[in-house]
């Protein structure tokens, strides 16, 4: 029932937009960079050392960075990942219980990875921190138990994921940018993880976890000769090793802008990506203007991409751009989370922007806004050892000169509106863009196709792991007969017959599923034209909202809004125990067609703003979206339902899954029928 998800979306657009609203402070004067220099040796296996000491506060960090070239898995993708997982489940010397047990005694962070792995904590402990880092780094335990737990794991994530419109998003524009056999374009399935055994796991750790391309940046309140000494007894005896460095043909843009558009029939928006490669490094004389010219683009929400889609059309909650510095090659990519039925329009606009700066010289205000935001981030990161040991680390592996970071400033504030426009020409390829979205065929194509012969654009299809596939069907013929009406009859039929519908008076739901990682409970009571739910979170009541003949309410930390005028007549309407008792006999009620809901063909019925969903095999109600605007951003809300059981003859769901900028599964555990509400419950 879609009733549960309003409170929720409310809470969390509430925090996006507050996060987004905040304003840039104005440049203050430029100051005198220090930045503390490290000490360095390199041992004999080839790991070079970098101890930077700083004796304000009494902490300590260690990282350790494996500088390697990327590599591709091939069909085991996904080994990298299983290794990440189990590095650090204890050691050769120590249970993984007694390791973990002693870093929390410590009062310490320690992390590893595939790559590498870190520590942090006070200096006191510093000695045995290192100890304990490197015991996990260089004597790690690969046990069959502990390889089939995180493949298990693995296989769970991707389930989640199937449906998931970002992450096939994510995947589909790697895939197609880079090349399914390059190290960006691949991708972990289900079939390369059952590809991997546990001799995969240990083999890429033997190859990979090697001295040579090693680095150990130590920052804190340290001996720099005691910390020399420790380091080359715990690190010295690691076996002298070489990664391999693969070559891989370079990916090349498309020769001419396109768009490649995958279908999701579940996405209540389009994700929206439009790409092309780039080779930018931080020794390009072009680095700091490519920068600004970024987060003049879409670098945050004073961005042009920003206070296009979002302010002036309302188009979404936020737009923005990205291009990083990089030994190896990479992208520049604008991004967009669009309504369904403006995805044509935002891909106009995005072109319009990345046109406009490659072309314009920005207003000087926009560039000293642009100068003031890094040079502020620089400032405030540089007091930070975690910052000193990313830009020591920076400086060796990109090759940068030794006083990269103490010109950083200088150079920022040099930049003129001329470089970046010439910065924007180079890596911002408008002409040679892949225009990658995912949405829902049925609303989006429509339009995109005209759009499309408009500007020129030419679209080819692709399905959700980035393979050619033909145009999807978009309109698929009603048969003989079918309309609005008797699409609500099978439905009231296929729940339990319309007699036993009208002798429900009230219904009393309890459902419950989790929202980054705190538990929701929700607790749902319906009657004629009234409604009540309530929102717990952890066990503590979040939210309450009332619905009766006269009015509505919503009740959050304590404070209470009442529903007037539009948002009254919304709410009232999805008050009531089945809704599709009042639909039937009203005319304004049209069947809009069939259309694709979890891979199976749905009757889609519209009411007003709502458009609700029948399977067309089992006449059930599969799900039910609703045009909202909150906050002067108009958004689709979906819910889904599944899994009816029986209850007392009537057939209710209970799994519903709900889509509010983040997927919620909520499980039913009871429904009452005519029992457990009172009227007490709408006042």
């Amino acid at each position: 029932m879609k009733k549960i998800v309003y409170i929720a979306a409310c809470l969390l657009l509430t925090i996006t937009m507050q996060a987004q609203d905040r304003k840039q402070p104005q440049p203050g004067p430029s100051p005198t960079v220090n930045i503390n220099k490290p000490e360095s040796f390199t041992l004999k296996n080839g790991l070079k050392v970098l101890i930077v000491e700083n004796h304000k506060l009494p902490r300590v960090s260690y990282t350790l960075t494996l500088d390697n070239a990327p590599y591709a898995e091939g069909n085991k993708k996904g080994v990298s990942e299983i290794l990440s997982a189990m590095i650090g489940n204890g050691t050769v010397n120590t249970p993984k219980d007694a390791f973990n047990e002693e870093i929390d005694f410590l009062g310490a962070r320690m992390n590893f990875w595939d790559s590498g792995a870190s520590a942090s904590g006070l200096s006191r402990y510093s000695g045995r921190l290192l100890e304990l880092m490197a015991d996990g780094a260089l004597n790690p335990v690969f046990t069959q138990e502990e390889f089939e737990k995180e493949i298990e794991k693995a296989l769970e994530g991707l389930k989640s994921e199937e449906k998931n419109v970002k992450a096939i998003a994510g995947r589909v524009e790697n895939l197609l940018t880079f090349g399914k056999d390059h190290y960006i374009g691949e991708y972990t399935s289900e079939e390369t993880l059952k590809n991997i055994s546990l001799a995969d796991v240990k083999s890429n750790y033997n190859t990979y976890f090697v001295p040579s391309n090693a680095y150990l940046v130590i920052v804190g309140d340290v001996d720099y000769k005691a910390t020399k000494k420790a380091v080359e007894k715990l690190f010295g005896k690691w076996k002298k090793e070489t990664a391999p460095a693969l070559s891989y043909s370079n990916p090349i843009d498309v020769q001419y802008s396109q768009i490649n558009f995958i279908d999701v029939p579940n996405a209540v928006q389009s994700e929206v990506s439009v790409v092309n490669l780039s080779n930018l490094k931080m020794t390009d004389k072009e680095y700091f203007a490519t920068i600004l010219a970024n987060q003049i683009l879409g670098g945050g929400g004073e961005g042009r991409l920003f206070l296009n889609l979002r302010e002036a059309h309302g188009w979404t909650y936020g737009s923005y751009s990205s291009i990083r510095a990089n030994k190896y090659i990479g992208k520049f990519r604008s991004t967009a989370a669009v309504r369904n039925t403006v995805t044509d329009s935002a891909i106009v606009e995005i072109f319009n922007e990345l046109k406009r700066i490659r072309t314009d010289l920005v207003s000087p205000e926009e560039l000293r806004n642009a100068k003031a935001k890094y040079v502020g981030n620089f400032v405030m990161q540089i007091e930070k050892p975690a910052t000193v040991a990313s830009y020591a680390l920076q400086t060796k592996t990109q090759n940068l000169p030794d006083d990269f970071y103490e010109n950083y400033i200088k150079n920022i504030n040099a930049v003129t509106a001329e470089d970046i426009r010439n910065a924007a020409q180079k890596y911002f390829l408008a002409d040679h863009s892949r225009v990658v979205v995912v949405g829902k065929a049925a609303d989006v194509l429509p339009g995109l196709e005209k759009m499309s012969k408009r500007e020129k654009l030419p679209i080819f299809y692709f399905d959700k792991f980035g393979n050619p596939t033909e145009k999807p069907v978009v309109k698929k013929d009603v048969p003989a007969g079918v309309t609005a009406q008797t699409v609500l009859n099978k439905y009231i039929n296929a729940i339990g017959g319309e007699k036993a519908v009208k002798a429900v008076k009230t219904i009393y739901v309890i459902a419950s599923g989790t929202v980054q990682g705190m538990t929701l409970e929700l607790h749902q009571k319906f009657a004629d034209k009234k409604m009540s739910v309530e929102t717990k979170v952890m066990g503590n009541v979040v939210s309450k909202q009332v619905v009766n003949e006269k009015g509505a309410y919503a009740t959050q930390q304590g404070q209470r809004k009442d529903f007037t005028g539009d948002d009254l007549a919304q709410i009232q309407e999805m008050a009531g125990t089945f809704k599709e008792l009042k639909l039937l006999g009203n005319n304004d009620v049209t069947l809009k067609g069939i259309e694709t809901i979890k891979d199976a063909d749905a009757y889609a019925v519209v009411s007003g703003d709502t458009t609700l969903y029948y399977d067309v095999k089992s006449g059930y109600k599969v799900a039910e979206s609703v045009e909202l605007e909150q906050m002067g951003q108009k958004m689709t809300q979906t819910t889904y339902f599944e899994d009816y059981k029986d209850v007392k003859g009537l057939k209710f769901p209970y799994k519903t899954i709900m889509n509010v900028g983040i997927e919620i599964e909520l499980t039913t555990s009871e429904v009452k029928i005519n029992e457990g509400v009172t009227a007490a419950d709408f006042q």
